[in-house]
């Protein structure tokens, strides 16, 4: 009698913590990784606004919001 207890005890905590404990978590990951969203990766490839070539977006250039592979590309987009 006991151990049928103490298995239905042990069956209620392991739901409690897998359904009820885990949405707390999920919603601090969700604002960190809407936070992280508006930076771009380091290695997120951007399409340069002058001649359409990608490129990394730690080699380009940012000018009035868009994103130049070159200083050439970044003076023809003038």
């Amino acid at each position: 009698m006991i151990l049928k207890i103490l298995i239905i005890g042990a069956v209620i905590a392991a739901v409690y913590f897998l359904f009820f404990k885990a949405k707390p978590e999920a919603k601090v990951t969700k604002k960190s990784t809407t936070k992280d969203s508006k930076k771009p990766d380091a290695d997120e490839m951007v399409e340069c606004a002058s001649c359409g070539v990608y490129a990394e977006i730690q080699e380009c250039i940012l000018s009035n919001g868009k994103y130049y592979c070159s200083r050439e590309c970044l003076e023809k987009g003038k």
